[in-house]
């Protein structure tokens, strides 16, 4: 399987696919920790949803490129990205208890965009913090 993943477009594939279905569980994972539908709501014309999931899909995203950028197995690059995950994760929590005056899930259903783009640039600054942590 090493000699296999050599192959630059074997690597990028496999990398690319592992990327896509980790991202479907971490928004899921998403969805669950959210109170309201998000894909619901984006049907419906919720632009700081669509924000707010863009920002996370971004974050997620940037945390894998860097862990792609910085490592060599599928294995640990997915561990990194988890790991990644998991921070950013804890960012929303800590975004959500830093805002006593509101409630963020409640302001971004109901449409506030103010809320919606600073949670996509929460995610997004993040992810680079994060990603600049990932080690070989």
């Amino acid at each position: 399987m090493d000699r296999l993943f050599q192959i630059d477009f074997v690597y990028t594939a496999a990398t690319f696919s592992v990327v896509v279905l980790a991202t479907i569980v971490f928004l899921t994972i998403f969805e669950t920790v959210t109170k309201y539908n998000n894909w619901e709501e984006i049907k419906n014309g919720n632009v700081s949803v669509a924000l707010a999931t863009g920002g996370k899909i971004f974050g997620v995203a940037n945390i894998f490129r860097f862990s792609i950028q910085h490592n060599d197995s599928l294995f640990t690059m997915l561990t990194w990205g988890f790991f990644g995950f998991g921070l950013l994760i804890f960012g929303y929590f800590v975004f959500e208890f830093l805002t006593p005056r509101f409630k963020v899930d409640e302001e971004i259903q109901k449409d506030n965009r103010a809320v919606g783009l600073l949670s996509f640039i929460i995610s997004l600054g993040l992810s680079f913090v994060i990603g600049a942590g990932i080690i070989k």
